[in-house]
């Protein structure tokens, strides 16, 4: 999720303010702060106001350090510098015509509770997660071969499915399949295999994570844990950061150098890697006139994407164009789809005239009004207390109006906006891509009739819910695919088919926020050491954690 709104009410940053005063929760913003080794690690949630106790990583995923500190994957795939490290899991093998994968689980390896990891984690696991949240469908059985081996069979050629399979979150299946109800149990005690499992304390505005007992790499926990305080929108996280109340601060600061660095700039620093996900302005394509890709064309091309990158997102990101893979995907994009598209460029004219094309025409009044007369206006939904997204919206409405078009900036609650995506009940809004390796995942998230679920089913990608037969066939031939070249071909074919389709507008690549202090913690990863990324909520975190040091002073 992007980065809540600027502080602008005093009242905002005072609750923020007395947020951290009643949990005790200060990371010591004064130079001259002894530091004996056992300070927390603080960090701050921007998109939470209040905490409810809940790391249920199937059905409450997003809590908190629940998949970065106290669950583990059995591989950590690094967008910034493309390496993949070997976590759970310390070797695999892949079938030759990538129709499975066997996978061996690390030794010596026990859950916080003392008792050891197997393979029948990862089986139920995998259960769990496609019962509640369904992917992996190209997975036709998991199957514990014996305690350290673990083997997926696949019901067809799959060649992404390395990391696919090998990111999830693995939970204790010694505890799990006791759970009478995986959809509504809280498992407010967690049992990991992370770094920091045990909680410490907790209230609805912070909680502390500490060391496991039983971790497997005790000389990686040279922290004593961590601290989360929740704030309801980013100006009151961004307050705390700016004051020294915060050791990392993964939120969307504006002027960040003044903001931040400029505050302490012997310890302050920030790095916004591209990490493969791309920001979509997402049009419900079940709804008219939405459906019709000269339409959304039209639209896309009233935007001006370079007004929306230095206004909206102060200049930390670079326009898209209509391959959608600008950015992190730069080595995949073919250069002959780029020339040849001009939809994700401002062209009030020819966007007029697409419009002209589908009916959508001029009144009197210089605006522009559906066949039946009505005038076509829509929202932009937007979670409130995203300040960028927000600005990103501004832009796009006063761009649209100079087509005669009305876009209204709905802000609300993200978790509102964020079941309008899901149940498909929104008109138009902003979404975020999933960055992966290639960008199969991306197309796939976007094009393939599989991902699409009917209005009131709830879903967790494609939103806009398009799909494409002929995306469907070369994305099932990519996946096939076990040579570069023959896959590099084949995204060439779905980039062309997305520039003309265009089932969404890429606007800009998503940075991945990040800055962080050594005032009291040293290690962090920087653009000359690009071991894991400044985020608190990817697989790289975990890599973070058993990184850091703590500063001693005394």
């Amino acid at each position: 999720m992007t980065s809540p709104r600027k502080a602008v009410f005093a009242a905002i940053g005072l609750a923020a303010s007395a947020a951290l005063v009643l949990s005790g929760c200060a990371a010591g913003g004064d130079a001259a702060e002894t530091l004996d080794g056992s300070q927390l690690l603080t960090i701050p949630r921007e998109d939470m106001g209040t905490f409810d106790r809940n790391f249920n990583p199937f059905a409450n995923p997003d809590f908190p350090m629940t998949q970065q500190a106290i669950y583990e994957s059995m591989l950590v795939y690094n967008p910034a510098n493309g390496e993949t490290t070997p976590w759970l899991a310390t070797d695999w093998e892949v079938e030759p015509d990538s129709t499975g994968i066997t996978y061996t689980l690390r030794e010596g390896v026990l859950w916080s509770d003392g008792e050891p990891l197997v393979a029948e984690d990862v089986v139920v696991s995998f259960d769990l997660q496609r019962e509640l949240r369904g992917g992996f469908d190209y997975i036709e059985e998991v199957t514990a071969v014996d305690d350290q081996t673990v083997r997926f069979d696949f019901s067809e050629p799959f060649s992404p499915a390395l990391l696919d399979i090998g990111q999830q979150s693995i939970a204790p299946a010694h505890v799990w399949s006791e759970v009478e109800d995986p959809t509504t149990f809280a498992n407010e005690d967690p049992v990991g295999t992370g770094p920091y499992t045990e909680v410490a304390s907790f209230q609805t505005q912070s909680f502390d994570l500490t060391k496991n007992p039983n971790y497997w790499q005790p000389e990686a926990q040279k922290i004593e844990g961590i601290r989360v305080l929740a704030f309801a929108g980013n100006d009151g996280a961004n307050l705390a950061a700016a004051n020294g109340d915060v050791d990392w601060a993964p939120q969307f600061i504006p002027n960040i150098d003044e903001a931040y660095v400029a505050k302490d700039p012997e310890n302050r620093f920030y790095w916004f890697p591209p990490t493969g996900s791309m920001i979509n302005w997402q049009f419900n394509t079940t709804l008219e006139p939405f459906d019709d890709p000269n339409v959304r064309k039209a639209l896309s091309m009233a935007v001006d994407r370079e007004q929306v990158t230095a206004i909206g997102m102060q200049g930390y990101t670079t326009p898209a164009d209509c391959t959608g893979l600008s950015g992190a995907y730069d080595a995949w994009r073919d250069e002959a789809v780029v020339d040849d598209c001009s939809w994700t460029e401002r062209d009030l004219e020819g966007a007029g005239e697409l419009l002209d094309a589908a009916g959508i025409t001029l009144n009197a009044d210089g605006q522009r009004v559906l066949p039946d007369g009505s005038p076509f206006s829509f929202a932009y939904a937007v979670g409130s207390t995203s300040s960028d997204w927000v600005s990103v919206g501004n832009v796009i409405a006063q761009n649209l109006a100079e087509l005669g078009v009305t876009v209204t900036v709905d802000a609300k609650d993200w978790g509102e906006v964020s079941a309008s995506y899901e149940n498909g009940t929104f008109e138009s809004g902003i979404v975020w891509s999933a960055g992966a390796p290639t960008p199969y995942q991306f197309y796939r998230g976007i094009m393939s009739t599989e991902t699409v679920k009917p209005v009131g089913e709830q879903t967790f990608e494609n939103y806009h819910r398009y799909g494409n037969e002929e995306a469907d066939v070369l994305l099932d031939e990519f996946a096939a695919a076990s040579d570069e070249a023959s896959q590099r071909q084949i995204m060439n074919e779905l980039q062309a088919l997305f520039a003309d389709v265009a089932p969404v507008a890429p606007l800009f690549p998503g940075p991945e926020w990040g800055a962080a202090s050594t005032a009291r913690f040293t290690g962090w990863p920087t653009e000359e050491n690009p071991y894991a990324t400044l985020s608190t909520r990817s697989r790289t975190t975990v890599l973070v954690l058993t990184t850091l040091e703590p500063v001693v002073t005394d």
